[in-house]
């Protein structure tokens, strides 16, 4: 039987860890929820949170913004320090993890229903960096940091227009967005400064992701263009090379709509 699969952000956890909390997460009980692991550059936001409770840096990070229903997460390991997140140590006591987790993204249910219906919208985190605990920096600072919103297209590299025309009808004419199947058109489209975020998909015939990013960051304002990259599961994923060519992150694929309205959102700095 098909299962809504729901995203989950490991935050802390190992190279040698991590593979293995992914594995038992797919073999999820048949009559409870599905689950995946969002790799490391993923720009989808997460139902659930597992950190790493032996991990300091990954500790403050989840610290940092206050717990809600919408947001739920669960410490592994031996927290230092006592924290208003659910817990377990290791070994891992799957069956009680899956009930754990079972019963918080019910909550998260339950909280988003009622923002829902209370015409509400679903926040999301927007900082480009993690929180600082104490922030000492200048508010001025943070002024002279922000730049203004861009207004160009967003421009779909896939292999049919499926894709451009179905987001063009969830943003409802808020942006432009624009499609092509060549890497040679995406540059061309590029340079003439008229787009602002580029969504690649990688199972387009004959385009190379990472070549087609290097390109466009090559081109006079392309600093500005965020790059964003649709993977499926058959696609081998390079972290490393993606960073290194300028590659905002990426999306798993197939992509929930609210994440796909969410990600432009963000990017575009468009109101939530």
């Amino acid at each position: 039987m098909h299962k809504y699969p729901f995203a989950i952000r490991l935050t802390g956890f190992g190279p040698e860890e991590r593979p293995r909390i992914a594995n038992a997460l797919a073999k999820a009980p048949v009559d409870g929820p599905g689950y995946f692991c969002l790799l490391e550059d993923s720009l989808q936001d997460p139902d659930l949170t597992l950190t790493n409770g032996d991990d300091l840096k990954a500790l403050a990070r989840l610290m940092a913004v206050a717990p809600t229903a919408l947001e739920p997460a669960i410490v592994v390991g031996n927290a230092v320090l006592d924290f208003p997140y659910p817990r377990l140590e290791r070994p891992l006591d799957w069956p009680r993890m899956f009930g754990m987790m079972d019963e918080l993204l019910q909550r998260r249910a339950d909280a988003m229903a009622q923002l829902t219906a209370r015409g509400l919208p679903f926040l999301t985190e927007r900082r480009r960096r993690p929180r600082l605990d104490l922030d000492v920096t200048d508010p001025a600072e943070y002024v002279k940091r922000r730049k203004a919103a861009p207004k160009g297209a967003v421009l779909i590299v896939d292999k049919s227009n499926a894709l451009r025309d179905h987001l063009a009808g969830l943003m409802a004419g808020r942006v432009v967005v624009e499609w092509t199947d060549t890497a040679a058109v995406a540059v061309e489209q590029c340079a003439k400064g008229e787009v602002s975020l580029v969504m690649i998909n990688t199972s387009t015939p004959a385009i190379d992701p990472y070549g087609l990013t290097a390109a466009v960051k090559a081109q006079k304002g392309g600093e500005r263009i965020a790059v964003v990259l649709l993977v499926g599961s058959s696609f081998h994923y390079h972290s490393v090379r993606a960073k290194g060519v300028g590659v905002r992150g990426i999306l798993d694929k197939p992509v929930a709509d609210r994440h796909l309205v969410a990600t432009l959102k963000k990017l575009l700095s468009l109101p939530l």
